[in-house]
């Protein structure tokens, strides 16, 4: 049984900076991968960034490449999604997520948050 609490999000300006993190109780090595995704009202749910526990390894949308970054840290079984210069298009709940492989795909992911809201307006 896996838990994720996400935090960080809020309110800030076009351009601004925002770190969000997922505190993950209760992980075992089956639960290899750590990522994040984001859902707007009325859309799907889409990948942004996701990582190896173990290796570290990272993969990242094409809409957050060059702007977010995606660490963790394995001694307090946390990851952590840098966001920068934050758009409009931005704006959306944000779900952290635990699986058994480093995917782009929500099929992989067994366990998640309850979601941080990210708004970013000019």
């Amino acid at each position: 049984q896996v838990k994720l609490v996400e935090s960080g999000g809020g309110q800030v300006q076009v351009g601004d900076s925002l770190t969000l993190t997922c505190t993950v109780h209760g992980r075992s090595s089956s639960t290899s991968a750590a990522a994040w995704f984001r859902q707007a009202p009325g859309e799907e749910r889409d990948f942004v960034a996701a990582i190896s526990w173990i290796g570290g390894g990272i993969y990242y949308a094409n809409s957050a490449t060059g702007r977010f970054t995606i660490s963790r840290d394995i001694t307090k079984n946390t990851v952590y999604l840098q966001m920068d210069r934050l758009q409009p298009d931005d704006t959306a709940a944000y779900y952290c997520a635990a699986g058994n492989k480093v995917s782009g795909s929500e099929g992989h992911y067994d366990y998640w948050g309850q979601g941080t809201q990210v708004t970013a307006t000019s």
